[in-house]
C-alpha cells in the first residue's frame, strides 16, 4: 500500500494537531485516566455490593478473559495496519493502541482515534494509514460482535427468538459487509458526509483473514469474561438449562449485543450506561433483575481495569523505550559544544 501522500496533511488539521503538543498529550492522558477511574468510584456502592456476590475467582477469571480479549482485538488491528504496509513491533503496537485507546473514555466520538493515530506517528506511521486501520479494526469489531450476538442468542430461549430476530437478520448483510471493498466503500461514504478524504486503500483478503482470527478469539474471551459472571447467578437462580454450553451462549450473546448497543450510541464515553442498560435488559428475562444488574456493574469494572493493565504496560513500554534511546545517543566528545539545531520530535 502506498505512504503518506498529500491527503494525509488532512488528517493533521483539528485534533491531530493540537495532540502533537505534549503538554495537551499529558493532560488528556491524565483527563482520560481520571474520566474512567471516576466511572468506579461514582459506583462504588453498588460495584461493592456487586463484587461482595462474586467469588474471588470469578472475578479474577473474568479479568484474565478480558484482558486476554482486549489483547486479541489489539492483534487484529496490528495484522490491520500491517497489511496497509506499516507493520509495527509488538511493544509499539501495545503502546499505540491502549494508551490511545484511554480516549474513549473522554466524551466525544473522536479521541481514541485522534490518540491512536498521534502515537503511531511516533513509529512513522503515515496518519491516513493509522486511522483506516483503527476504523476498519472497529467496524470488523462490531459486525464479528453482530454476528455473534445473532448466532448465539436464538440458542438461548424462544423469548430470546422473538424479541432479537432482527439481530439474526442482519447476518448476511453483515458478513458481506467484512468484505474489504464492501467495507472500504461504506467507511468512504461515512467519511464524505465528515467531509474527510477517502482510507488511504482497502486491506487485502488474507489481512481481513486474519483481523477475523484475531477479532473472533477476541470475542470469544469476551464471551468468557462475562460466562464466569452470569454463570454464578445461573447456578444460584436453579436454572438448569443454563448449564454448560448454554450459559456460555447467553453470556457471548448478551454481551455481544449490550457492547454494540454501547460502541453505536457515541454520545457516551466508553458506552457507560447504554451498555450496562442493554446487558440488563437481555439478561432480565433469565434471571434475576438484581443478579442482571450485579453482572452489569462488575462486567464494567473488569473491562475498565483490563483497559488500564493494558495502558500502564504501553506507558512502561514507552518510558523503557525512550530510556533505550538515550542510552544508545552517542557523548559529546570532549570539549565540544552541543549542536543548538532542534533534534527530532520524541
Amino acid at each position: 500500500m502506498g505512504g503518506g501522500g498529500s491527503g494525509d496533511g488532512e488528517y493533521a488539521t483539528g485534533v491531530s494537531d493540537l495532540t502533537r503538543s505534549p503538554w495537551l498529550r499529558a493532560a488528556l492522558l491524565i483527563g482520560a485516566v481520571g474520566l474512567a477511574v471516576y466511572g468506579l468510584v461514582s459506583q462504588w456502592t453498588q460495584v461493592h455490593a456487586a463484587l461482595a456476590r462474586l467469588d474471588g475467582w470469578d472475578v479474577a477469571g473474568a479479568t484474565v478473559c478480558a484482558i486476554a480479549g482486549l489483547g486479541c482485538m489489539m492483534l487484529a488491528w496490528r495484522a490491520l495496519l500491517a497489511d496497509l504496509g506499516s507493520p509495527l513491533p509488538l511493544p509499539a503496537a501495545i503502546r499505540v493502541m491502549f494508551v490511545g485507546q484511554l480516549g474513549k473514555y473522554v466524551p466525544g466520538a473522536v479521541w481514541a482515534v485522534a490518540a491512536q493515530v498521534e502515537l503511531a506517528r511516533d513509529y512513522a506511521v503515515p496518519r491516513r494509514r493509522s486511522a483506516t486501520a483503527s476504523l476498519v479494526s472497529m467496524a470488523v469489531t462490531l459486525v464479528v460482535g453482530l454476528v455473534a450476538a445473532g448466532l448465539t442468542l436464538p440458542l438461548v430461549s424462544a423469548h430470546a427468538v422473538r424479541h432479537y430476530w432482527w439481530v439474526l437478520a442482519v447476518i448476511p448483510l453483515a458478513a458481506a459487509c467484512l468484505y474489504p471493498p464492501v467495507i472500504k466503500f461504506g467507511l468512504d461514504r461515512v467519511l464524505r458526509v465528515l467531509g474527510r478524504a477517502p482510507l488511504e486503500g482497502s486491506v487485502s483478503r488474507g489481512g481481513m483473514a486474519r483481523a477475523l482470527g484475531w477479532t473472533t478469539l477476541g470475542w470469544l474471551c469476551y464471551g468468557a469474561h462475562a460466562w464466569f459472571l452470569i454463570s454464578v447467578f445461573a447456578k444460584e437462580g436453579g436454572e438448569g438449562r443454563w448449564a454448560g454450553g448454554n450459559t456460555f451462549a447467553l453470556s457471548l450473546g448478551a454481551y455481544a449485543l449490550a457492547w454494540a448497543v454501547g460502541f453505536l450510541i457515541v454520545f457516551f464515553p466508553g458506552g457507560i450506561g447504554p451498555r450496562e442498560v442493554a446487558l440488563i435488559a437481555v439478561l432480565a428475562p433469565v434471571m434475576p433483575s438484581g443478579s442482571a444488574l450485579v453482572v452489569a456493574l462488575a462486567s464494567r469494572v473488569v473491562m475498565t481495569v483490563g483497559d488500564l493493565a493494558w495502558a500502564g504496560a504501553g506507558l512502561a513500554i514507552g518510558r523503557s523505550s525512550s530510556g533505550r534511546r538515550r542510552a544508545s545517543r552517542p557523548a559529546e566528545p570532549a570539549g565540544r559544544q552541543p549542536s543548538p539545531a532542534p533534534g527530532p520530535r520524541a
